[in-house]
């Protein structure tokens, strides 16, 4: 890839966050916006565990977006860290925008959010988007959209709808017109800078959330052992090896994730193979193994060992 040197005089390139209560709509706005998945998506709440960069290119701006994890009340020395992540996004960013559902009423920790933004005493401008629009009637839009504008002083405040298409490109160029005047940062045609080691874990980790109890998304982690090409096949038909550990904390969730005879740990690599096959553009086999490491969501020995050590 090579860096676009026909960029206009007033060109926009810069770096934009999302926050808001686990589950509100971040990743699914950022995979809508980058117009590829490149953030995993899950019904449960606290699916996104690191921040993801994803980067929109436009004939005037380049937007780079930055997924973060959902703030809520930690319970864990996991939570913990992932609120301490969140914090130190916002002060490296040139646009924050504050996702709240239309479909929920605002509550605590909404409130809570609000006056960690607060804080920032008005350094960086904060876009209230308001999410699953296509979720509500039209009038319940326009009441939320009020109810938004009474929590705070924001820069803009905009309606979208990522599942549905609506408003995405507003949503964009909103956040555009709040970066600074920079030539690209990244190269023409990145859509991310996340490694494909960690993208593989994630899409695992995304098969594996699928319909399964509410306590397991938190006590689940996935990590890429080995990835190699296989010996012996031709260009023409390459094969991938592709070694995926999932660690949970107790005997009893390795059992859900497994499945009756081994059935749902074949749902989850099927599902997860086609993710990971568009991922790196070949055939993949793909081995999984389901492994306990006790309480490691508590213990920070593991959550360094897990990736989860938050220091890069």
């Amino acid at each position: 890839m090579e860096f676009r040197t026909d960029y206009p005089e007033d060109y926009r390139a810069g770096f934009a966050c999302f926050v808001g209560r686990p589950n509100t709509g971040k990743s699914t706005l950022t995979n809508a916006l980058v117009g590829e998945k490149v953030a995993i998506t899950s019904a449960k709440p606290q699916t996104t565990r690191h921040t993801i960069r994803g980067i929109v290119h436009k004939d005037d701006h380049q937007l780079i977006l930055i997924d973060t994890p959902g703030l809520h009340k930690p319970r864990t020395l996991l939570g913990s860290r992932l609120n301490d992540l969140v914090a130190s996004t916002l002060g490296e960013v040139d646009v924050i925008g504050f996702c709240l559902p239309a479909d929920e009423p605002i509550g605590p920790g909404d409130r809570y959010i609000a006056s960690q933004l607060s804080l920032l005493d008005g350094r960086t401008p904060i876009v209230a988007l308001v999410t699953k629009v296509d979720r509500v009637p039209k009038d319940k839009v326009a009441e939320a959209l009020m109810a938004v504008g009474e929590l705070a002083d924001f820069a803009d405040v905009v309606p979208v709808s990522a599942v549905e298409d609506f408003q995405v490109d507003t949503v964009d160029s909103v956040l555009a017109a709040h970066l600074p005047k920079s030539p690209p940062l990244y190269p023409d045609g990145d859509l991310t800078d996340e490694p494909e080691e960690k993208m593989i874990a994630e899409l695992v980790r995304e098969a594996a959330l699928e319909g399964v109890r509410d306590e397991l998304p938190h006590s689940l982690a996935v990590q890429v052992e080995e990835m190699y090409p296989r010996e012996g096949r031709s260009e023409d038909n390459p094969l991938w090896n592709v070694h995926v550990n999932l660690y949970v904390e107790r005997p009893s969730q390795k059992a859900i994730i497994i499945g009756k005879g081994g059935s749902r740990l074949k749902a989850i690599g099927s599902e997860s193979r086609q993710g990971i096959e568009r991922l790196l553009g070949t055939k993949v086999y793909l081995d999984l193994h389901v492994k306990v490491a006790k309480d490691w969501q508590h213990d920070p020995k593991q959550l360094g060992r897990l990736g989860f050590d938050f220091n890069n």
